[in-house]
């Protein structure tokens, strides 16, 4: 698996980072490519809940999330599927002076491979991979100061 991560602070507590991030109604307006969350399945945000939803038309399609791992008040890890790659994908949250860091990481394999796979995925998927990741937390961050 790949590895990628993106980190940011945010002048926020773990407690209103938390809650912004698993409410799945906000997800359309900072999650990268995410058009509609089609379903919501219950525990979530724990052990044994998930989410599933449909990219815009120019995105991932529709992406499957898993919870595998939860902790309150440090964070989750899901295990996600779509057309294109599975993976894990795990947030923490760390109150810091000031507020709270919040670290995004994913650990992903493309599913269709080729011979061209590997250097595909070095010049391009990692880029775009760790890209999208930092779009999500930059959008994170305006929705995070509009609660």
């Amino acid at each position: 698996m790949r590895p990628v991560q993106v980190v940011q602070t945010f002048a926020a507590s773990v407690p209103e980072a938390e809650r912004c991030w698993y409410d799945t109604r906000r997800w359309p307006s900072w999650v990268d490519g995410l058009d509609t969350v089609l379903e919501t399945r219950d525990p979530w945000p724990m052990v044994g809940g998930g989410v599933t939803w449909q990219s815009n038309p120019a995105g991932r399609g529709r992406v499957t999330e898993s919870v595998v791992a939860y902790a309150p008040a440090d964070g989750q890890t899901v295990q996600l599927s779509d057309d294109r790659v599975t993976g894990r994908q795990a947030v923490t949250f760390a109150a810091v002076p000031g507020g709270v860091e919040v670290t995004l990481a994913l650990e992903y394999r493309i599913t269709r491979s080729s011979p061209l796979t590997p250097v595909v995925d070095v010049l391009f998927v990692r880029r775009a991979m760790s890209q999208s990741l930092g779009r999500s937390l930059a959008r994170f961050a305006v929705r995070l100061r509009g609660d």
